[in-house]
């Protein structure tokens, strides 16, 4: 076999094992806040960890426990003297076989690079625009944090091609269900609706902190339901929430400029959440 540099990598015929993250996108992740050498709600991340493992069938090392993976992650940290992080756990099944894996043991990966302190709310241009190439299926595989992102990384190019910072993903029954890289919630008076994990979209940990906070704040109501692209313009705000920048606000949806009042009130809150907690 030759490589792409012209490499002998070995004779043709011998028996070469390679990851199954890369032959089958057979893996799953966590991306992680390392915050003052401190993980981000990380029972959260570890238990939806072993919930994605356990819903794909992979088995579970005796020692893949919360402390053994919090230790190896800030071991990684560390190395690369780094005290805030963003990053990647990968675990892949490492097994013989093809599409029937011959065992179910696995793996695991640990990527670190710098990130930024605390949450800040980038108010310069984010447009966006609705990706209609491909859909979300609304099943269970969709809502796990797995390596097979086809969706996201092709809609990430449409993106770039037509000058927008970010795309919205829609479901098999044109609903939309997240960004490309984030949830999606969608302000209008004091409402804050996200849509359900059921329609397709991934259960982010930022996802269930905002929701947590938007419930305790008198005033909001939160509504988990279904969002159709028709009330994206009529919207008072639209932002998107991940683990490592916490809140983008959307500048620009077609025609439609937003504000960003309510994304900012809850960030405030989730780095006073964070402040409180370390």
């Amino acid at each position: 076999m030759i490589n792409f540099n012209g490499n002998l990598v070995a004779q043709s015929g011998e028996n070469i094992e390679q990851n199954r993250g890369f032959l089958f996108a057979d893996a799953v992740f966590e991306t992680l806040k390392v915050l003052d050498g401190k993980i981000l709600f990380f029972e959260d991340h570890y238990f939806r960890l072993m919930a994605t493992m356990r819903i794909l069938r992979m088995e579970i090392p005796l020692e893949f426990t919360l402390e053994y993976l919090e230790s190896e992650i800030l071991k990684t940290t560390n190395a690369l003297h780094l005290s805030n992080a963003r990053v990647r756990l990968t675990v892949y099944r490492n097994a013989r076989g093809k599409y029937v894996p011959q065992e179910q043991t696995v793996g695991f990966i640990i990527v670190a690079e710098p990130a930024q302190i605390l949450y800040s709310n980038d108010d310069s241009k984010y447009e966006v625009e609705l990706f209609k190439d491909f859909h979300i299926s609304k099943h269970l595989l969709s809502t796990l944090k797995t390596t097979s992102c086809l969706v996201n990384i092709t809609a990430g190019i449409f993106a770039k091609e037509n000058n927008y910072e970010n795309c919205l993903l829609i479901n098999d029954d044109k609903n939309v269900i997240e960004a490309i890289n984030g949830n999606l919630f969608v302000v209008k008076d004091h409402v804050i609706a996200t849509p359900p994990v059921s329609d397709g979209c991934k259960n982010g940990i930022a996802r269930k902190k905002i929701i947590e906070i938007i419930k305790k704040t008198e005033g909001l109501v939160f509504e988990e339901r279904s969002v159709s692209p028709f009330e994206l313009q009529k919207a008072d705000e639209l932002f998107i929430t991940n683990i490592i920048m916490g809140i983008q606000s959307v500048t620009q949806y077609r025609k439609k400029m937003f504000i960003n009042t309510m994304a900012n009130n809850l960030l405030k809150k989730l780095n006073a959440q964070i402040r409180f907690n370390s």
